[in-house]
């Protein structure tokens, strides 16, 4: 039986890849900084949270990454953890960059140090690439980050091909554009859309206000991402590979579509909050998963209006 570690378990990725692995056969181990007393309400929600090993480990600490490793004794470990928000990067810059770089360096570190065939999947950004305009970004599109979220995955990616290169690890990255579920938190524009959207529809008189609305993303289905980390592990050869669904739409579309499938007209409740404006942000983000397809056989079936429709139905049958 294979032995996983995910660090960042309680996350939106966290759980499904714990749900995917355990479905693998594999004996899945999570971390958390605290695991006595997070709630792990993801795993939770996916009935799993019985089936799942629990340790605590600081990734910041070199010494508990370390202990956590040489006790667990994992085949592959998924580096999911960090702080995850590009908005809440902008007033934690430094918290940022340590649970990120740091975090990411130190699992590296260790594997390299117990010297053990231990395959290693890191969780890179779409956000790496900063504004593409129009084009479609792929592996060897340059990284032009334009916030601190994404100058911390920028360094970790480089970290992981580094160690890749100059030690002979088994490490990759995924580089993800924006994928979406109901595991999602509100802090998160998608699920504050959405939960606001399903309160209107059931009666609340709020408004929905929003900043720019006119950024284009490459929305996808998270379930669906998490099979491309499995499968880059599976691979004869560590190599990095963009994840996405290859087609971009606007936050006013996505806004559109949410309120459309609750049968209400989205400008009737929306208000543009300047307060809300990020100091940088990217206006066009998309992604070429070509590679992905080609090597690894994945194709995203879910697009933009797939993912509101899954994320409304889910959150009007919990209310």
């Amino acid at each position: 039986m294979k032995k996983a570690l995910i660090c960042g378990i309680s996350g939106q990725d966290g759980a499904y890849l714990a749900q995917l692995l355990l479905k693998h056969g594999y004996e899945v181990c999570g971390t958390s900084r605290d695991a006595q007393i997070s709630s792990f309400q993801n795993l939770m929600h996916l009935g799993i949270r019985e089936q799942v090993k629990l340790e605590s480990m600081a990734l910041t600490d070199f010494r508990s990454v370390l202990q956590v490793l040489t006790k667990i004794q994992p085949d592959e470990i998924y580096n999911l953890a960090g702080q995850s928000s590009v908005g809440l990067s902008f007033g934690q810059p430094v918290e940022t960059l340590e649970s990120i770089a740091t975090g990411t360096l130190n699992l590296l570190e260790a594997v390299r140090f117990l010297g053990k065939p231990i395959k290693l999947y890191n969780a890179g950004s779409s956000e790496c690439f900063g504004d593409t305009g129009e084009i479609a970004a792929d592996e060897n599109t340059p990284f032009r980050p334009r916030s601190p979220y994404a100058v911390a995955k920028a360094t970790a990616f480089w970290e992981v091909a580094n160690y890749r290169e100059a030690y002979g690890l088994f490490a990759c990255s995924g580089i993800l554009f924006n994928h979406e579920s109901p595991l999602r938190p509100e802090r998160f524009v998608t699920q504050k859309i959405v939960a606001a959207a399903c309160r209107i529809a059931k009666g609340s008189a709020e408004q929905l206000y929003l900043g720019n609305m006119q950024i284009q993303r490459d929305w996808g289905w998270a379930p669906e991402y998490i099979e491309a980390m499995y499968l880059m592990l599976q691979q004869e050869q560590p190599d990095d590979y963009v994840i996405a669904t290859g087609e971009s739409t606007s936050l006013e579309d996505f806004v559109s579509a949410t309120f459309a499938s609750v049968n209400l007209d989205w400008q009737e409740h929306t208000v543009i909050d300047n307060s809300l404006l990020r100091p940088t942000d990217l206006a066009v983000g998309r992604g070429n998963p070509g590679k992905a397809a080609n090597k690894l056989g994945w194709q995203a079936k879910y697009k933009m209006k797939d993912v509101v429709q899954m994320m409304v139905e889910e959150r009007l049958a919990k209310s």
